[in-house]
């Protein structure tokens, strides 16, 4: 399995980076609240990618969903935010499926996603980017939306007048983050967080998602590299060749290495490695 490079923890003596201090981003959940994927198959091309896969994202905390390219990670993330049609299973929020719905509606419904690649529009500014995440909400709402973002990222503040294009790797991830919080989803789903950032831009990332976390939001991390993912979740997922190899407590694969291994070594299998 390919590894993060090692993340340095800043600071002073050895600690990590403090989150930024922000407003609270979404009311309070409730701890029952759970997004639940339920038997998700979806095919591309004409051949199933994700078969049979079944997540439960909790309210207020990280769940990483890992595993090699291929595997179909992104097909579900795009499958639970609509831009895919599963051919089977459901999409749970408080009892209501929302498969087949329309991406607006699912984003209305309270699920924001961060697909993989930094999906922006490069020739406009920051802050245009900005108001194009707040075109459905209220005047107060895109209001307050802002100012919470921007508390949270006060990186984007000092490039509100530049292109996209011509943000750093890091600064464009901040801004898509900020482009799915702006709305206060109950659930977040982002798509290799790390990919093709520097250790000490992931450094600063990390303790973000945990505090949107701990502000109630449920979190999907999909994530190729463990040492990142399982740094922040509470449970995990192993995707590999479409199907759920393992699931189970996230400090049972970081203190296991072997059976991160074994679990990825299942190619082909019809088991699933549950602890």
């Amino acid at each position: 399995m390919s590894e993060a490079p090692a993340v340095p923890t800043g600071g002073t003596g050895g600690r990590p980076p403090e989150p930024v201090a922000a407003a609270s981003l979404t009311p309070a959940r409730s701890p029952a609240d759970v997004l639940e994927l339920r038997g998700l198959t979806v095919e591309r091309g004409g051949r199933p990618v994700v078969r049979d896969v079944s997540i439960d994202v909790p309210a207020a905390d990280v769940t990483a969903l890992l595993g090699p390219n291929g595997a179909g990670k992104s097909t579900l993330v795009l499958s639970v935010g609509g831009v895919l049609r599963p051919q089977a299973g459901s999409v749970l929020m408080n009892g209501r499926d929302l498969v087949r719905q329309r991406p607006e509606l699912i984003r209305r419904a309270g699920i924001a996603i961060v697909p993989e690649g930094r999906r922006l529009l490069p020739d406009l500014t920051v802050d245009d980017n900005i108001r194009v995440a707040c075109y459905s909400l209220p005047t107060e709402a895109a209001k307050a939306g802002r100012s919470r973002v921007l508390a949270l990222f006060p990186e984007l503040t000092k490039r509100l007048g530049a292109p996209a294009r011509a943000l750093s790797g890091g600064e464009q991830q901040m801004l898509v983050l900020a482009q799915a919080l702006i709305s206060s989803p109950r659930y977040l789903l982002i798509d290799e967080l790390s990919l093709g950032l520097a250790p000490v831009v992931i450094s600063r990332l990390i303790p973000t998602i945990r505090s949107v976390a701990e502000d109630g939001v449920g979190v999907l991390l999909i994530e190729q590299f463990a040492t990142v993912a399982l740094g922040l979740a509470t449970s995990a997922y192993i995707l590999e060749g479409g199907r759920i190899r393992f699931s189970g407590r996230a400090s049972d694969l970081r203190d296991n290495p072997q059976l991160l291994s074994s679990a990825y070594l299942l190619r082909g299998s019809e088991g699933t490695t549950t602890a």
